[in-house]
């Protein structure tokens, strides 16, 4: 429900202390409902989440949002973009304030020619979404909506955040109305 990658978070933390001063990494602020990245949009960074929570989300064709996962600290943002060289394939909006790591393209491009300890977390990091997804569509086919979403509550408590209705639905594929139902079915 939550992603996060230590490990990512580690190795941008040193990167950013290791720099001289806001030389190539900088850290940036995203109030809560601000864009992050906008879905269609050329890339112009690449960011690491430092703090905060955001939605990863589809917008269809027919407007609506399907919400792909809520990232945390330590998740990466662009790159798959920037290795492909393609527009953002998805929007991020904060949920919370978000506070990131951002870095220029050509500076992470410089780094994935030349660290292979950010290659591996990379690969890392690829492999733990094919599983995730695999999971949560796997999850999706075999649990009900109902359980699905007791978790994103609890999720929701846990890190003291406010996901609203409309997230809520999004994430879980299903509309406001049907979610508002078993809103009150689990009351």
């Amino acid at each position: 429900m939550l992603r996060t990658n230590q490990a990512f978070s580690s190795y941008f933390e040193e990167l950013y202390h290791k720099q001289k001063v806001g030389e190539e990494i900088i850290v940036k602020s995203f109030s809560q409902d601000e864009n992050i990245l906008i879905q269609d949009q050329p890339l112009s960074k690449v960011m690491l989440i430092k703090e905060g929570i955001a939605k990863c989300y589809f917008t269809e064709e027919n407007g609506k949002e399907y919400i792909v996962e809520f990232l945390g600290n330590g998740e990466i943002l662009g790159e798959v973009e920037l290795i492909k060289n393609i527009n953002c394939l998805c929007g991020v909006k904060a949920v919370s304030e978000v506070t990131v790591y951002e870095t220029n393209i050509s500076y992470f491009k410089s780094l994935i020619k030349n660290d292979l300890t950010l290659n591996h977390l990379l690969l890392d990091s690829f492999a733990e979404r094919i599983i995730n997804t695999s999971s949560r569509a796997s999850y999706q086919q075999l649990y009900t909506v109902e359980h699905t979403l007791t978790q994103l509550l609890n999720m929701q408590s846990k890190q003291g955040i406010q996901i609203s209705k409309e997230d809520m639905a999004a994430y879980l594929g299903i509309t406001v109305r049907s979610l508002n139902r078993i809103l009150k079915d689990l009351k």
